[in-house]
Parts: C-alpha cells; structure tokens; sequence
C-alpha cells in the first residue's frame, strides 16, 4: 500500500485536482491539514466523503512543514502503508512522476531538481544560484552524496521511517527536509535521486521566505558537528 503525505495550508484551490491526479495513480492520499482559514480541511473532507482513499489529518494549529510531515508519517504507517510518498500541494512536483519515484527500490527515492535530467523550469538565474550554491554549501558541512539535498518530492520505505526515528527529528519547518536526508544517509539507507523538473505553483501562493535558508543554514552547521563526529568515531575503530 502505497500512500501519498501531502500537507495543505491555505490549499482549497488545489486539493481537488491533486487528489484527482493521484488517485489516477492508484494510491491513497493523505492531505495534513494544519486549520487553514480558507476553508482547505472542509473542501478535503468533502473530496474523502467521495472516495475512501482520500484522507485528511486535521491539525489544531500550524506547526511547521516538518512537524505536519512527522504527523503525516505515523499517520500513514498506522494505515499500513509499506511505502509513503512526500509532496507538495501546489503542483510544484508533478503527481505524474509518483510512479517514477516507486519504480525504484531504494530505501528512500529523492526527484531531484540538480541530477542530470533534472530542472527547474522558469526560475531566474538568481533564485537558481542561490539554490545550487546553498546546496553545494549543505554537502560540504555535512559530507552527504546528495545533490538535491533540501527536496521535498520523496518516497520512503516504510522500514527506512522506522530505522531513523522519525519522531524525534527536531527540525519544525523546511529543514526538516535536509535533517530526514541526513539521517537516511548516516542510518544507512540506500538513496537513489532521480530527475524531475520543479515548477513554480499556478495557484494559491508560495510560503517560502528568507529564513527558510537561514534555517537551512543553522540546520547544516548543526548535522555537521554529527559527521565529524562519526569520522573521528571511524577513525579510531581503525586505530
């Protein structure tokens, strides 16, 4: 079984079509919804009165991306699934490309912007070179081979969730992203990127702000004091 954690705030306009595309894919399709005052949780409770594989986990408060997702996770986990996929609600990633993440066979599958084959389509040059210049600067502190390390399109292994405990990542907002990357990567995971093309939302409108790099940034310098850690540790095992 194979369910798909969206989080939703301030998504009405969007959570019809993105249910319809991914049912289309014949997976279950779990929106967290964090009380969005424009009606969101009403409309997705509408869409599961319609069909039993929509869900909605309804959420007092908004809390961050990452706390929606840790949410969501142990959600889907209680319903059985043996996959579980992340995305966004806005279309930014393609619900086509949900059977290309499931085709593989890694513990956790990343579509990734910065592979070959990936892109980012629309995105002026600035915006480009801040991404790829914070990313390259993510993998140098932390020492993690992945080259789209703040992605959030991913599919996981349910064995991988449970592996790295989930539950007790700290991170509340968008780096959460690079936090779950670095503990599949240090836990042992397989990690397989594979490209997709990353586009601007049509609709509603986008919740990225400047401190979500800052965030990124004191979340690098933080998982960073773990690899040195764990290469001094490997060191002395050799010793």
């Amino acid at each position: 079984m194979t369910v798909v954690v969206v989080p939703t705030y301030d998504e009405k306009d969007n959570v019809g079509p993105m249910a319809e595309a991914l049912l289309a894919a014949g997976v279950d399709v779990l929106f967290v919804d964090d009380n969005s005052p424009d009606g969101t949780g009403e409309r997705i409770d509408e869409l599961s009165r319609g069909n039993a594989k929509v869900h909605c986990l309804h959420r007092e408060r908004k809390e961050g991306l990452g706390r929606a997702y840790v949410a969501g996770f142990r959600r889907a986990l209680e319903m059985g699934a043996d996959r579980i996929v992340q995305m966004d609600c806005d279309f930014s990633h393609d619900p086509a490309d949900v059977a290309r993440l499931l085709k593989s066979d890694a513990d956790l599958v990343i579509g990734s912007r910065y592979v070959k084959g990936g892109s980012t389509p629309g995105w002026p040059f600035k915006r480009r070179f801040i991404s790829r210049a914070g990313g390259l600067f993510i993998r140098l502190m932390t020492g993690m081979p992945v080259k789209d390390v703040t992605g959030g399109f991913k599919c996981w292994k349910r064995e991988a969730l449970e592996k790295i405990d989930f539950e007790s990542v700290a991170s509340a907002g968008y780096s959460f992203q690079l936090e779950m990357n670095h503990r599949a990567w240090r836990g042992g995971c397989t990690i397989e990127e594979i490209p997709i093309a990353f586009t601007d939302r049509t609709r509603g409108y986008s919740k990225i702000s400047g401190a979500i790099a800052v965030e990124s940034f004191k979340m690098a310098f933080a998982l960073s004091r773990f690899t040195k850690r764990g290469r001094a540790c490997h060191s002395e095992k050799k010793r």
